[in-house]
């Protein structure tokens, strides 16, 4: 009786279920009118907006907007787009040189001699030597050479245990001849051959270039080899080693060393005397001197001013300045 009282109690509230799906689908388009507002992201061009992803914030927004907005700190915002722009070009530019770092390194080792030549020149600077002696010579010295290699200059494995050891580079110096692979050159290359012990120069001998060749066995040198001095000797000077290194060591923490036999003698002006100096009139000391200097049979420079007279080498005439001149002793 209960049950059947609540039954036609129930079934008169019921509301048809085609009505009321049709009621929910009008309140949805009522509340879509009246706010205005459609089911979309917001676009972060458009405007800033905040999104939470796992807990953690990220903050998206159009710098336009900002720079539009805050015009006090629109210069701040331009200074900060233009470092981005020029670090960009940076990156760029470094990009462009590691491409043709690594393109001429493909070539290099693509060629065998271009290979072996880098390989033999890395593999010589990682040695630091103590002192380079480039011993002047010329074509027709073939016994004063001989002289040499039998008095104080090593042979052989004896000259390698010496660069080993003792950090002592000795090799003849010598340029090439006006006829390129003449008979002086081949005779050179024979000589070479047997003995290995020459420093063949990019230059054409001549007594008239004498100056130009020494600058040219400075540059040479100190780009082969890594040494605290740089030594020019004559090949008809006999050199005690001992003595030499001796000498050298107690000036090997000074800078910008020239150390020999010092004078400073009077210009030669007048025309017809032997060394007779055209550019006379550029040495202004009292007298018409020479500024003090080694004589030439023996003398040494330090690093600095070997690599000096590299960088500049298409520029230096004269080492007459920042030196150290030290008085040799009897």
């Amino acid at each position: 009786m209960f049950v059947k009282s609540r039954g036609e109690h129930a079934s008169k509230h019921v509301l048809p279920k085609n009505l009321a799906l049709l009621l929910c689908f009008a309140s949805f388009c009522a509340g879509m009118f009246f706010s205005n507002r459609t089911w979309m992201v917001p676009d972060a061009k458009g405007i800033p907006w905040t999104s939470r992803t796992g807990g953690k914030q990220f903050v998206d927004y159009d710098p336009n907007i900002v720079l539009k907005n805050e015009g006090n700190n629109s210069g701040d915002i331009s200074g900060s787009q233009h470092s981005i722009l020029t670090m960009d070009k940076a990156i760029s530019d470094l990009e462009i040189k590691l491409m043709a770092s690594r393109a001429e390194r493909e070539t290099i080792q693509k060629d065998p001699m271009m290979s072996e030549g880098v390989k033999n020149i890395e593999s010589t600077l990682k040695r630091k030597y103590f002192m380079v002696i480039g011993i002047n010579t010329a074509f027709s010295s073939h016994k004063r050479r001989d002289s040499v290699r039998a008095t104080w200059m090593p042979q052989a494995e004896k000259r390698k245990k010496l660069e080993e050891e003792t950090g002592i580079i000795i090799r003849f110096v010598i340029g090439h001849s006006s006829t390129s692979g003449g008979i002086l050159d081949k005779a050179i290359e024979a000589e070479e051959k047997v003995h290995g012990d020459f420093l063949r120069l990019q230059h054409v001998e001549g007594y008239l270039e004498l100056s130009a060749k020494t600058k040219t066995y400075f540059a040479t040198a100190v780009s082969l080899w890594d040494a605290e001095f740089y030594v020019k000797v004559d090949d008809d000077i006999h050199v005690n080693l001992a003595t030499l290194g001796v000498t050298l060591a107690r000036h090997s923490k000074k800078p910008r060393v020239y150390i020999g036999c010092m004078k400073s003698g009077p210009v030669l002006a007048r025309k017809g005397v032997k060394y007779h100096e055209p550019e006379y009139w550029k040495f202004g000391e009292v007298g018409n001197k020479y500024f003090r200097h080694a004589t030439g049979q023996l003398y040494a420079i330090s690093k600095d001013l070997a690599t000096y007279i590299f960088i500049n080498q298409k520029l230096v005439q004269l080492l007459n300045e920042a030196l150290v001149l030290v008085e040799c002793t009897a």
